[in-house]
């Protein structure tokens, strides 16, 4: 039988009416909670590129209305929560798994335990700092704005930028805090973290900041760009960042 007379999938109606409704309401925060303690599960880590591929795929067609015959609703949940948690959404790419949300807790975890290890000498920080930044220069390429043009100059200048400034904080600290009780030299680590975030974040995400983001209302309608938007949303990243690193780095102390 030949390729073209061989015939399409069994397609039903979605048990699903809109998948690209996310299945909680955002506008709780338990619902916010639920749908991102989903998509930052470390366990999803473990799905092959096959398994994000075959998500991305269901989650396509049930967007169109139609799904294979025999696809239950709990499959397609399963399959909205693979895609936001793997692919990107602007550019519908699956991106690579150490930039994913999913990776943040079992790669901050190893880096928390370096930074907090290596603190006390310059070389042990440069060394330290060059894994954490290294990381979160990943992360921020890998979740950047799509829409929002960033060149490798950018990239290597944020990347350098923050390297500098941890190192150098935690140099500066770390002689302020020479003749101190041990357990602040514990701060050091932290003050570095937060930062390398205020620089290579903004760094990293510039061309957002000088030429604005697209502001969509509640329909998802474009509304034009906004400069101010970009800065906000900028701003609540740095903080978030420094605070996601707050419990992991201050517990330890």
């Amino acid at each position: 039988m030949s390729l073209s007379s061989k015939q399409p999938p069994d397609l039903v109606p979605s048990p699903v009416n809109d998948i690209s409704q996310l299945r909680w309401d955002q506008a709780t925060f338990l619902g916010r909670l639920n749908h991102f303690s989903r998509i930052t599960d470390p366990r999803l880590l473990l799905k092959s590129r096959r398994d994000v591929g075959a998500a991305q795929h269901l989650y396509h067609l049930a967007k169109e209305g139609h799904v294979p015959r025999g696809t239950t609703q709990t499959q397609l949940y399963h399959a909205q929560t693979l895609y936001h948690s793997a692919v990107h959404p602007d550019s519908d790419g699956i991106m690579h798994p150490m930039g994913r949300m999913s990776a943040q807790v079992p790669f901050g975890m190893v880096i928390t335990g370096i930074l907090l290890a290596l603190y006390k000498t310059t070389p042990q920080v440069m060394f330290a700092q060059f894994i954490n930044q290294t990381f979160n220069a990943f992360v921020n390429y890998t979740n950047r704005n799509a829409k929002s043009q960033t060149t490798n100059q950018q990239i290597g200048i944020s990347y350098v930028g923050a390297m500098t400034g941890a190192v150098g904080v935690s140099v500066i600290a770390n002689k302020l805090v020479k003749g101190a009780p041990p357990l602040v030299g514990r701060f050091v680590p932290f003050l570095a973290v937060a930062t390398a975030n205020c620089i290579n974040i903004p760094m990293m995400r510039q061309g957002e900041i000088s030429n604005g983001v697209i502001v969509l209302d509640k329909d998802g309608h474009q509304l034009g760009e906004s400069k101010k938007a970009a800065a906000k949303g900028i701003t609540q990243v740095c903080l978030s960042r420094i605070t996601m690193a707050v419990p992991g780095m201050c517990e330890c102390l």
